[in-house]
């Protein structure tokens, strides 16, 4: 393979056209639509989470879900204790899957990424409904691996297998 091939195949590299996060999608290098930093992501995410704690939490102390795992907490024992806390966690996960479905689904956005001004918008990649695209992103996205595993827009696998970008409002 002469020289003269080998520069016009690395100049037909994909990854070669790479200016800025979200260049390759069309989206602005800063201001609104363009993609977020790591941090404004992570402290959405946070938000979010802190969220779906206190719900159950609320939940807990107000007694409509794991009044017999709360009691016999209260009456002692590690075992108790223990289940008590994989039963919160377990339930934090959920209502967190479940209010990001709905919120995203709805709003392009849940509570926390809305404080942080961050949004999720489609590609255009999937044809999905944009219903089964929110699922499949909060699913992936509560597996965690799959979240911090990123590209050069920092998109996520996440992002990638529903055909999204996360965005600044």
């Amino acid at each position: 393979m002469s020289d003269e091939s080998r520069s016009g195949a690395a100049a037909a590299d994909p990854d070669d056209d790479f200016l800025y996060r979200g260049n390759r999608l069309g989206l602005p290098e800063s201001g609104p639509g363009s993609v977020p930093g790591v941090m404004r992501r992570l402290v959405g995410l946070a938000l979010d989470w802190i969220l779906a704690t206190l719900v159950v939490m609320g939940a807990i102390n107000v007694g409509l879900i794991g009044q017999e795992l709360a009691l016999a907490a209260d009456r002692g024992g590690e075992p108790e204790a223990l289940a008590l806390t994989n039963f919160t966690t377990l339930s934090t996960l959920v209502v967190f899957a479940a209010v990001n479905i709905l919120l995203l689904t709805l709003f392009g956005t849940s509570v926390g990424r809305r404080l942080a001004g961050v949004g999720i918008t489609a590609t255009g990649e999937r044809s999905w409904p944009w219903f089964v695209s929110m699922t499949v992103r909060t699913l992936l996205l509560c597996l965690v691996i799959p979240a911090v595993v990123y590209d050069r827009d920092t998109r996520g696998l996440h992002d990638r297998a529903a055909g999204t970008v996360t965005t600044r409002f």
